[in-house]
């Protein structure tokens, strides 16, 4: 009641967060998904193999904390949560690119594979298509045009 009341006051409706409706669950279901399965693999070959591909499994640390951020930004409303989705899905995308082109040239450093390693080939190529997937589902739900749709304010 008493959010309404500050709302009638301020003139201002609050604006729904539609990155985390429809297939935007899904979305972050599998970025959730990945999130999980990057953490063990990282924390697993940390753990028991690190001195075998050091940069590797770095690597695979680094990619779990950026599917971390991603599925919490991506789930979270707001202008500032949207932004850091943007940055994660674009740190994905460029990780997967690079990690995946290094992975084929210099093998010697990658003995071993990590998430984005062959530009995800040990995930089914998913790494390489859920960053794309995600920056064209961050395009359709960018604040802009949500805040521009009937009923929302700006946020």
């Amino acid at each position: 009641m008493k959010n309404q009341q500050a709302q009638a006051a301020t003139g201002k409706t609050p604006v729904r967060n539609t990155r985390n409706t429809g297939p935007g669950r899904l979305l972050i279901a599998v970025y959730g998904v990945f999130a999980i399965s990057a953490t063990a693999r990282a924390g697993y070959q940390i753990l028991t193999k690190f001195s075998e591909a050091p940069l590797a499994y770095l690597l695979s640390a680094f990619a779990a904390v950026v599917y971390i951020v991603a599925t919490i930004s991506l789930a979270k409303a707001g202008t500032t949560w949207f932004k850091v989705s943007v940055a994660a899905v674009l740190v994905e995308l460029v990780g997967v690119l690079v990690v995946g082109t290094l992975s084929i040239l210099d093998s010697v450093q990658f003995p071993h594979e990590t998430v984005w390693s062959l530009f995800g080939r040990g995930y089914g190529f998913i790494p390489l298509l859920l960053p794309i997937l995600g920056l064209v589902w961050l395009y359709r739900r960018r604040p802009s045009k949500v805040a521009a749709a009937p009923g929302n304010a700006a946020e």
